[in-house]
């Protein structure tokens, strides 16, 4: 991250948390700079898309340890993009080229879950339009920065409620078997975040809008 994107970051409340600011330190203290946290954020992501990618083919057990990898994915991700930003900012270890890891990153872990978690329940185009839609979420906050605007990390389904819903979803689903032969829980969940996402693409834009024509 670049010195102007310091005081840019989404407000999270674990960041001033003992074990996330002790985390911080450790990485910073060997050299882990925020860029290589960042790509670690994408095979997270690629290790949960996979494990998703595997549901469909695998009964009792297995099946179990591949939504708790897909869960371990989801939150390795998230807790990636606490800690690239803690040891950007508290350690001034950002560099030129922060912003580009900063934001491509996450795009493509988007992708990777939310087609994932599409493909795990047999409706791979839903996975899609979550995807892109996430996406849209994130370029419209990006396009109010670019017009000098404060960034908008509004939601209802901002990056946190969106991976919040998929590992709830996920940690149901281990049970499902239990109640429903039938796969329910993904596909609702990215219901759910494919209808929040549109909502907060709207309000996101809303805001914009207005705060163009208040400068």
């Amino acid at each position: 991250m670049t010195n102007e994107l310091l005081d840019i970051r989404r407000p999270i409340k674990s960041r001033n948390s003992g074990w996330a600011v002790q985390a911080a330190k450790w990485l910073a203290a060997r050299r882990v700079t925020p860029n290589q946290i960042s790509v670690a954020s994408m095979g997270f992501a690629a290790l949960g898309g996979l494990a998703f990618c595997l549901v469909p083919h695998i009964d009792g057990a297995l099946r179990v340890f591949l939504l708790l990898v897909a869960i371990a994915g989801v939150q390795g991700r998230l807790l990636c993009n606490l800690f690239d930003g803690m040891v950007a900012v508290e350690h001034g270890a950002g560099g030129k080229d922060g912003p580009f890891w900063n934001e491509f990153p996450d795009r493509v872990s988007d992708f990777l879950l939310l087609t994932g978690a599409g493909i795990a329940c047999g409706l791979p185009w839903l996975g899609l339009v979550a995807a892109a839609l996430a996406i849209f979420v994130a370029y419209v906050r990006e396009l109010g920065r670019a017009n000098a605007l404060p960034a908008d990390f509004g939601g209802p389904m901002a990056k946190q409620h969106r991976m919040g819903v998929l590992t709830g979803a996920c940690a149901l689903a281990i049970f499902e078997p239990l109640w429903s032969s039938h796969d329910i829980l993904l596909p609702a969940a990215l219901g759910v975040i494919s209808l929040g996402a549109v909502l907060t693409i709207f309000l996101r834009s809303r805001r914009l809008v207005a705060g163009l024509k208040s400068q």
